[in-house]
């Protein structure tokens, strides 16, 4: 995957969950950060570049990284674990979506 294709994907997904999860708990996006303040604790979900991965801070889960996966147009937990949108889903309690353009 090249730089620019990852960086679409990368503020494309961000950008979606930002929206997905702002109308249900405080999350602000800046810089390819998004953060979500919640009743738990704050997520941080940001871009890594270096390694073409998006990165979770959850202060249930602890960190986790996913690589985006073409076949499914999942981003999949490098560990074997759920995808990001399942996973955050999950611990926020809100019904995320997001497809690759």
């Amino acid at each position: 995957m090249s730089d620019s294709v990852f960086e679409s994907l990368a503020d494309s997904l961000l950008a979606a969950l930002e929206e997905g999860i702002g109308a249900h708990a405080d999350a602000e996006l800046q810089g390819g950060i998004l953060t979500v303040d919640g009743d738990d604790g704050t997520w941080v979900v940001n871009k890594h570049a270096p390694t073409r991965q998006i990165w979770l801070s959850s202060p249930q889960s602890g960190a986790r990284h996913y690589a985006f996966d073409a076949a499914s147009g999942q981003w999949k937990d490098t560990r074997g674990g759920p995808d990001l949108l399942a996973h955050l889903s999950d611990e926020l309690g809100v019904a995320l979506e997001w497809k690759p353009q």
